[in-house]
Parts: structure tokens; C-alpha cells; sequence
């Protein structure tokens, strides 16, 4: 099952040779009303889903997917695939970050920047704290998932199969972080990489809030994540997928994450935020198609080697799941399981 998020996303999947997610269209009550049918190929093996953006809508029409008697979702695998903005210390436009955590980087108390204390490096600071830096004391229990690192190998490896595309345009305004070495992936050619996404919807732009949320990241993951790109889904799917693996209906094991540059986060040197957010997405047409060079080696790995390899699930040697624990097991972050009543901070 592929998990698109809006039209171009949905489009990138259509017309390809390998297969036909129109050959069935099946209408899933609860889905977004922009995006009311789920989309297959006639004998089932493959389906699209498109959530509709944002994370309301996401978890909307995620959590209908869970629970819809049209579809036996025991044993399939999930491929969260779109477009995203990208860390230029990690990535570039055109390249394909896949995640084992997904952040939600946004779920904190701020404080206006143009308001906030001397000795605040942001104004973005964890719920139930006071200060920049410090884990959130509050726990909501979407701050960060897990996925299937075991897994999420496989699909690095089954997506270097693919050729990435790459233009003009998104050449020419990569090559402005090329005067920065820290900088230097933002420069460099589209690549197939590791690293983890940050999920908001508040569509942000700079350096400044860049580093607070790469600092976000690496806190509420213990030190383990890399913020690499910035989406506004990921977590909200992933909170339906964690529901339904507790009543049974998906297996958390299988989901893989996979998002492509479309923009940059912050600006070049030279440049403001401001016309860093206002360029309108430098690698739009490079992400949209590397959303199909990378993830359709990865469908078709799964069908064409089911029985083979992926029929019983590639068994995750990390944890995988919630900050609560909600799947069993202990979080390698966090305060520790909520369920087993693990205590991490002693």
C-alpha cells in the first residue's frame, strides 16, 4: 500500500510501466472528500491511498483505512512516499531520505522569537519545561515513532536500483550551498539516504529554525536521529498504524518511510528565509519523479520476492512503535515504556 499525500504525490505513481494502480478504484468511507477512492491494480497486490495534507487529514483518513472491511491489512507492507522539504547538511533537492524515527517537531510550547528570554537559542521549548533543550516532561504519546530499521535497509537497497532523476533548475540553485561547507550534501547530486523526518504543519522556513529543530530531533531521540527532511504527515499515519497494530489490524513491522527533497529548509548563504521560502520548490519536478525511481523498485522487490523474503516480514532487530511503548517492548528514548512501567531517567 502506497501512502500519497496530495495530487502531484498520487500522479507520480500513474501512468507507469511496471504496473496500473487504476485498473480498481474502491471507495473508503472516511476518506478525505478530495481523495474519496483507494487505488489498486486489478488483482489486489498493490494499492495507493492518498491522505489528503496535513496531519488531521492524515490520521483522518489513515485511521479509515485501518478500519475498513475492504481491505485485509495484516500482512501488507506500507510505503509512505512524497515529496518534503530537506536539511542541506544531509540531503539535496531530488535525493530520497528514508527514516527509522519520525518527529514531531512542532508539538511544543513557543514563545513569539521577537518576544522570547536573552538566553533562549528559540522560541520553541518541550511541553512541561521552561527551557530550550530540555525533554519534554509531558508526554502526548505522538512525539516520536519508530520504524523497522531491518526493513528500512532492505528498502535503502532495493531503492539504489532505481535511477534518480535530476535537471537544470535544481542544479543551478544547489550549487549557491557550495560556499558553505557545511553544506556540502546540499550540493552534491540526488542520493538515496538514511536519515529521520520531522513532522509539522507549520510549513517553516531559516536556519534559525532549522537548528532547533535538527537540536528537536536529537533530543527526543536520545541523541540516535539526524533531522533530515520536514513533512506534515508522518506522525499522524504512523499514530492510525500504532492503533491498528494494537487491535490487530496492521503490523508496525512493515511500514517504511520514504520522502523526497522538493525544497530546502533554510536558506544559501546570501540569501534571507524569506526568499528561501518564496523560490516555490527548486526540485519540484526532480522530487516528483524520484518519488517513482526509488519507490517502484521497492514495490516491485516486495511483490516479485513475496514469497521468498517478505511473506512472514523482515523481523526488526530495533525497537519499533511509539514513545509510550504502546506495541510492548522498551523505547531507546524517552521516558521509558508507559505499559511496562519502565523507568528510563534513573
Amino acid at each position: 500500500m502506497v501512502h500519497t499525500q496530495f495530487t502531484p504525490e498520487e500522479a507520480a505513481w500513474h501512468g507507469i510501466p511496471e504496473f496500473n494502480l487504476l485498473e480498481r478504484n474502491i471507495t473508503v468511507p472516511g476518506f478525505s472528500p478530495l481523495f474519496p477512492q483507494a487505488h489498486c491494480t486489478n488483482d489486489g497486490s498493490i494499492c495507493q491511498a492518498v491522505t489528503g495534507e496535513s496531519e488531521i487529514n492524515a490520521a483522518s483518513s489513515m485511521t479509515a483505512l485501518v478500519l475498513s472491511p475492504a481491505f485485509d491489512l495484516k500482512r501488507t507492507y506500507f510505503l509512505i512516499a512524497g515529496i518534503a522539504g530537506i536539511n542541506p547538511k544531509q540531503g539535496t533537492l531530488g535525493s530520497v531520505g528514508f527514516a527509522r524515527y519520525a518527529v514531531q517537531v512542532a508539538l511544543q510550547r513557543e514563545i513569539d522569537a521577537r518576544e522570547m528570554p536573552a538566553n533562549f537559542s528559540t522560541g520553541y521549548f518541550a511541553q512541561g519545561t521552561t527551557f530550550p533543550g530540555i525533554y519534554p516532561q509531558d508526554i502526548y504519546g505522538t512525539e516520536v515513532f519508530e520504524l523497522n530499521d531491518d526493513l528500512r535497509q532492505v528498502a535503502i537497497a532495493l531503492a539504489k536500483r532505481g535511477t534518480l532523476a535530476d535537471d537544470e533548475r535544481a542544479q543551478q540553485y544547489r550549487a549557491n550551498f557550495a560556499n558553505d561547507s557545511a553544506y556540502g550534501a546540499g550540493a552534491a547530486p540526488p542520493s538515496v539516504i538514511a536519515c529521520d523526518t520531522a513532522t509539522s504543519d507549520v510549513y517553516w522556513s531559516g536556519k534559525v529554525l532549522g537548528e532547533a529543530f535538527e537540536d528537536a530531533t536529537t533530543m527526543l531521540t536520545n541523541g540516535t536521529g539526524t533531522y533530515c527532511t520536514s513533512q506534515q504527515e508522518d506522525n499522524a499515519i504512523l499514530e492510525a498504524f500504532v492503533r491498528g497494530a494494537r487491535a490487530g489490524l496492521v503490523d508496525f513491522a512493515r511500514i517504511i518511510s520514504m520522502r523526497t527533497g522538493a525544497n530546502f529548509d533554510r536558506q544559501y548563504p546570501g540569501q534571507t528565509a524569506g526568499e528561501a521560502l518564496y523560490t516555490n520548490s527548486p526540485g519540484w519536478n526532480v522530487s516528483l519523479k524520484n518519488i517513482a525511481a526509488a519507490g517502484v523498485p521497492i514495490v516491485t522487490g516486495i511483490v516479485s520476492e513475496w514469497r521468498a523474503r517478505f511473506e512472514e516480514g523482515i523481523k526488526p532487530s530495533n525497537y519499533i512503535g511509539d514513545i509510550l511503548g504502546s506495541l510492548g517492548g522498551t523505547p531507546d528514548f524517552g521516558p521509558g515504556s508507559v505499559f511496562a512501567k519502565v523507568d528510563r531517567t534513573q
